[in-house]
């Protein structure tokens, strides 16, 4: 193969890693994590990345009563 395949292969292999971690990211889960887990087994990373709890979730107190 040539390099320049190869180099377009890497390219979109590391862009594809991005989409889950980005998912994971937004529900407040870790960037890096998802990322490395991504690189190595991409269709499980996005499919957990879309089914994890929702960690970023705003809790908003009520006002004390007067």
């Amino acid at each position: 193969m040539s390099l320049i395949l190869i180099l377009i292969l890497a390219i979109i292999w590391i862009s594809l890693a991005f989409w889950p971690a980005r998912v994971a990211a937004r529900k407040g889960h870790s960037f890096l994590g998802f990322f490395i887990f991504s690189l190595f087994l991409w269709p499980i990373a996005l499919i957990a990345a879309y089914v994890v709890r929702d960690r970023a979730v705003l809790v908003v107190q009520a006002p004390p009563a007067a």
